[in-house]
């Protein structure tokens, strides 16, 4: 009986003995993996890194990379709307017979990298080819783009003074609806108007006029 009692002594003994080696040899490993000789880098940098790297790369679509597209569809947008200054959204749509989805996308990705630009019509967006146009030539190529506004702009150009009961007379419109489109016009300041008596007449302003005659054989190509 004695002697049972102290085999199994022994053996606490010894498994207490290696347990204690094991723990002590735990702990040195510990320290030695978070010493403070050593630094301790993180992933988390790394990643943080990634995405600025990656985001800053997808903010700054170059130009070119654009224009890139397997089936080309992107670059017949953006020449398209080259072709056809102040081109409306379903104007592109049926030039190039796409669908709405294929062109709002391809137009998001034009317009993010800077290539094209719009302005507003109305409930229309009007695309132009980023730089090509300043924002006073923009306005009056998106009025040349209405048809009653075109013809009336290229009469007074070409005739220089024109009458109100004349210019009704020519056009095919009443007097009212043609005061209406000139007071657009007046409004946009490209035009003056003048009245002798009962006799009313309009000119282009004159620093319209060199920039509209350009604009009128843009928009005949």
């Amino acid at each position: 009986m004695n002697l049972q009692k102290i085999s199994l002594a022994l053996i606490l003994s010894f498994v207490i003995v290696v347990s204690l080696v094991a723990v002590i040899q735990l702990e040195k490993n510990n320290s030695l993996s978070f010493s403070p000789n050593v630094p301790f880098t993180s992933n988390l940098a790394g990643h943080a890194t990634f995405e600025t790297t990656f985001v800053a790369t997808t903010n700054n679509i170059s130009s070119q990379a654009a224009l890139e597209d397997t089936n080309s569809t992107r670059a017949e947008v953006y020449n398209f709307i080259d072709a056809n200054p102040g081109i409306q959204f379903r104007g592109i749509c049926a030039g190039l017979d796409i669908a709405i989805g294929t062109a709002e996308f391809h137009l998001g990705v034009l317009k993010k990298a800077g290539l094209i630009s719009f302005i507003r019509d109305g409930k229309y967006k009007r695309f132009f080819v980023t730089k090509k146009f300043s924002l006073r030539e923009m306005k009056l190529i998106s009025l040349l783009r209405h048809e009653t506004l075109r013809k009336i702009l290229k009469r007074i150009t070409d005739e220089t003074t024109v009458s109100h009961h004349e210019l009704a007379s020519q056009l095919s419109i009443t007097s009212q609806g043609l005061t209406w489109q000139m007071n657009k016009l007046r409004k946009e300041g490209i035009i003056q108007g003048s009245i002798d008596g009962i006799k009313v007449t309009y000119t282009l302003n004159e620093t319209c006029l060199p920039m509209l005659t350009d604009l009128l054989c843009i928009m005949k190509e």
